[in-house]
């Protein structure tokens, strides 16, 4: 498996002088995923939980919808110079009578780690209907909750400690309580291995979750979360204007700027409830 983490020599300038040091990086590297062989998608992804990456990948692309679509998940033989495995092509079975993904899923070019809707194949297939519709989840949590959901998730960001490069998402309860957070250089991976991890779980749908993540709330992850069931999508900074536009149509909640105890309501604030 790949480093999670690179070190490398920096030249620091600050107004006292300069010295040099070693710095920790966030490691970055392509991971190709296949669908029976055949390639499906590229994507620029911190190594590490890959298998649940590809599981989040395939059911927010409306792929799968639940752990038994898919067979097997195995690593094929992709070396490096020295011969060594570098872990980076990841091939998924489907179960059968599960069908193969439409044309409009595969990815013409490799998908970077700051879009998780580059390079699909037809403009059409970028917006998705779920599966897991959320919009009549009862699920609701308190605005204390909320502002204490930040900080909480910042303790589990530990490769983000070392580098302060890398996205986080968090699934959590009415209660406030973080089921399960995973990191990456790419926002949407982060959220592809946290929606991973519930469907290996057996939890998806996940109407009875919130998602957090550490960054904007954009289109695209809005649109996964609608596809895996969550309810309300929680946000440290903006949402962008089609990101509202789908949580609505989704008939979910969308919390932005969550920062302490002040937040903006977007969409869905029924599902807030005032401490």
């Amino acid at each position: 498996m790949g480093r999670v983490t690179v070190r490398r020599p920096v030249r620091m300038l600050t107004a006292d002088g300069e010295r040099r040091r070693p710095d920790a990086l966030a490691a970055e590297e392509p991971l190709e995923l296949r669908v029976s062989g055949k390639a499906l998608a590229v994507t620029m992804r911190t190594p590490g939980h890959d298998v649940e990456l590809a599981h989040g990948f395939l059911l927010s692309e409306g792929v799968i919808g639940a752990r038994a679509d898919i067979s097997t998940a195995r690593y094929c033989d992709s070396v490096d110079d020295t011969g060594r495995n570098t872990y980076n092509v990841l091939d998924l079975a489907l179960a059968d009578g599960v069908p193969p993904p439409d044309t409009g899923v595969e990815r013409n070019f490799y998908t970077t780690s700051s879009c998780g809707v580059c390079g699909k194949a037809a403009l059409d297939a970028v917006k998705l209907r779920t599966r897991f519709d959320p919009s009549g989840s009862p699920f609701a949590v308190s605005t204390a909750t909320l502002a204490g959901l930040p900080d909480a998730l910042r303790e589990r960001q530990r490769v983000f400690a070392a580098t302060g490069g890398l996205h986080a998402a968090g699934l959590f309860t009415a209660d406030g309580s973080l089921l399960a957070v995973r990191e990456d250089v790419g926002r949407h991976n982060a959220v592809d291995k946290v929606l991973g991890w519930a469907l290996l779980e057996g939890r998806v749908p996940l109407l009875d979750c919130g998602l957090l993540v550490s960054g904007r709330a954009s289109f695209e992850l809005v649109q996964k979360a609608a596809m895996a069931g969550v309810p309300l999508l929680a946000a440290v900074s903006a949402p962008s204007s089609l990101a509202v536009e789908l949580a609505e149509e989704n008939g979910m909640t969308l919390v932005g700027f969550l920062r302490g105890a002040s937040m903006n309501l977007y969409t869905g604030d029924k599902r807030i409830l005032e401490s």
